[in-house]
């Protein structure tokens, strides 16, 4: 049976690739008796060179390597780390292989799958380049200014030909499988550089020409977010990019597009603008779904109790959904009835299924004002019931405020006392003078608010109002003996035994004239003085030294000119208890000088008083009559 050279090459393929049968078995023992196999395997033996790429066929596979059948007179070896893929390695597989060595010292080839990969990825890789085409790699790794990428050959892609919008981290891409087009080759340096931008601005360009073509206001469109901003979001339509403003992503309180979106997020958009010439696009997410704020006023009615997720908390309140698209704020003050909330989160976490009550709606504004301690009992109704006006209860000093103080009646609810209702008689300028923090004190309920959550409460009015007494028991004109208080530039306060303060002015202290209060004065001291004024409402009492120190010279020239006898010497000591006293002086000769000082005004006015001792009045009396002077004779 004779072959030729190319006819006895296909028959060894063909058995190779075959499972063999017993007839075939039969027929491949016949060709290998006949006279030319010899002349074949001579032939086939001259064929195998150095740097040619075969097929062969594994025949066996052992740990560090795996034979093949490349139809020479031996098996070729190949190392087995040339199948990174392992799941492809099966006895009978059939691979292109490249000879690095003919015949070993074995006497077998030595062959290479990677190479002969290779070499085929370049013929590929080439034949790619030359038709403009695309071919797709896998990035291996980040190195200087790009990417290494796995096109069957290394390959490099510059940092600047991996996307359209600039890349913070290039780590990302490793690993993936991605579209590229070959920008330049070099078979004699090996060297390839891809770019995947390239191949996106190509489709980029040709979806832009199909959006042009179809876009329209109203339509909805997928797009991807680009670029996230403060103001809002630029969305790729696929060759176009438009805004979606902060205010067009939802029918609630505008968020923080940063929340809400992210770069690379696929989503759908409505186009509400479409500019033919600038190509400028303005889309909305909102706008794909009813505006609930139309029907919010008749879904969430004044008054009503509904149900919503806190979400978001600020210094002031905390934003409340109830549905999407409708929030509503609860205010600070709107919290609790009694606590003093300084921070929502006292009370609230982001987070938190709520009751609350509607208080006002404005759908114009679209906001909803909400309050949560409105489902709970008001406990300021109750105060009005548990301690009706004037009853006595007992609290604790709060707090001191220039104006008065905080009594804490209950836990968390507070009465304010009055500067002005501290004290009946003192003037109290601020409630530290007599008040403690924490103190516990008894106070009358003067007046509650429950509309206002506001409680008066009084300290004087647990005591009888001395001034009510003091216009009856004091009237003007009296005579009083008082205690200095108070010394101050204008005069002195002075205090009266039934504790009421009144002023004795600079200008009444003395009948002569008074530069400081001090000169004649001293805190403590107590001096006889007449009450010359009285104002209730105001409560302000007018006294004067003076006009004692002259009631008491009328009584003494009463005493002169005949009138009633007057114990001269408890007068003098009451007005005057330090001056002359401390003089050595006795009341008479205080008594005679008082006269001689202030009563006379001329010699031809001159009157002598005598004064005597007179066991019945205690300390003397006048003459009862006084001899009348002579006159003169008439002229003649």
């Amino acid at each position: 049976m004779g072959y030729k050279y190319s006819e006895l090459n296909a028959k060894v393929d063909e058995m190779a690739t075959q499972a063999l049968s017993k007839s075939l078995q039969e027929e491949l023992n016949s060709f290998l008796s006949a006279p030319d196999v010899d002349q074949f395997l001579q032939e086939g033996m001259l064929r195998f060179q150095e740097g040619e790429v075969i097929k062969g066929q594994v025949v066996s596979i052992l740990d560090d390597r795996v034979l093949v059948d490349i139809g020479y007179k031996s098996e070729g070896v190949v190392r087995i780390t040339d199948f990174p893929d392992r799941s492809e390695l099966k006895e009978g597989a059939i691979f292109d292989f490249y000879i690095e060595v003919p015949e070993n010292e074995e006497g077998m080839p030595v062959l290479s799958k990677t190479k002969a990969d290779r070499i085929k990825n370049w013929e590929y890789v080439q034949k790619v380049f030359e038709e403009n085409g695309v071919i797709q790699g896998t990035v291996i790794r980040k190195v200087k200014g790009g990417l290494k990428v796995d096109i069957g050959v290394d390959a490099f892609m510059p940092g600047s030909q991996v996307s359209t919008r600039p890349i913070s981290d290039l780590d990302e891409f490793v690993g993936k499988r991605i579209d590229l087009r070959i920008l330049s080759l070099n078979p004699k340096r090996r060297n390839v550089v891809v770019s995947h931008r390239k191949l996106l601005e190509e489709r980029r360009e040709e979806e832009r020409k199909q959006l042009l073509e179809t876009i329209k206001v109203g339509a909805i469109v997928q797009g991807e977010v680009k670029n996230i901003t403060d103001f809002g979001a630029f969305i790729d339509l696929g060759g176009l990019d438009g805004l979606l403003h902060v205010s067009d992503m939802t029918w609630g309180r505008p968020k923080n597009p940063h929340q809400m979106l992210k770069i690379g997020q696929k989503i759908d958009v409505m186009v509400l603008t479409y500019d033919p010439d600038t190509h400028r696009v303005s889309l909305g997410l909102k706008q794909k779904t009813p505006n609930p704020w139309l029907t919010a006023q008749e879904k969430y009615p004044v008054g009503s109790i509904v149900t919503g997720t806190v979400i978001s908390l600020a210094d002031y309140g905390a934003f409340v959904q109830m549905e999407d698209g409708i929030e509503g704020m609860i205010h600070i003050s709107e919290m609790s009835w009694t606590r003093r909330v300084r921070h929502p989160s006292e009370i609230l976490n982001i987070g938190d299924e709520v009751h609350v009550m509607v208080l006002h709606v404005d759908p114009e504004e679209q906001k909803i004002s909400l309050g949560l301690k409105q489902t709970q009992p008001n406990p300021w109704k109750l105060m009005a019931e548990k301690y009706p006006e004037g009853s006595v209860v007992k609290g604790r000093v709060r707090a001191l405020m220039d104006y008065g103080a905080f009594i804490e009646i209950e836990e968390g609810i507070d009465g304010l006392l009055h500067v002005g209702d501290i004290s009946w008689t003192k003037k109290i300028t601020n409630p530290a003078e007599v008040l403690t923090k924490d103190q516990e004190i008894e106070v009358k309920i003067l007046s509650i608010d429950p509309e206002m959550e506001k409680i008066s409460v009084g300290l004087k009015q647990l005591e009888p109002d001395p001034w009510q007494e003091l216009v009856e028991e004091m009237p003007i004109g009296k005579h009083v003996e008082v205690e200095i208080t108070k010394l101050v530039s204008f005069g002195a306060f002075a205090k009266l035994d039934n504790g009421i303060e009144g002023l004795i002015h600079l200008s009444e202290m003395s009948l002569e004239k008074v530069q400081r209060p001090e000169d004649i004065l001293h805190i403590g001291q107590r001096v006889m003085t007449k009450i010359i004024s009285i104002s209730p409402v105001e409560r302000k009492v007018g006294l004067s030294i003076r006009e004692y120190q002259k009631d008491l010279e009328g009584e003494i020239m009463q005493i002169h000119t005949g009138g009633e006898p007057v114990d001269v010497g408890s007068m003098l000591k009451d007005i005057l208890p330090t001056e002359l006293l401390q003089q050595g002086k006795s009341i008479e000769e205080m008594a005679e000088e008082l006269i001689h000082t202030e009563s006379k005004t001329s010699e031809e006015e001159k009157k002598e008083f005598v004064i005597e001792e007179n066991p019945e009045v205690g300390v003397g009396k006048a003459p009862d009559s006084a001899a009348p002077a002579e006159e003169p004779p008439p002229a003649e």
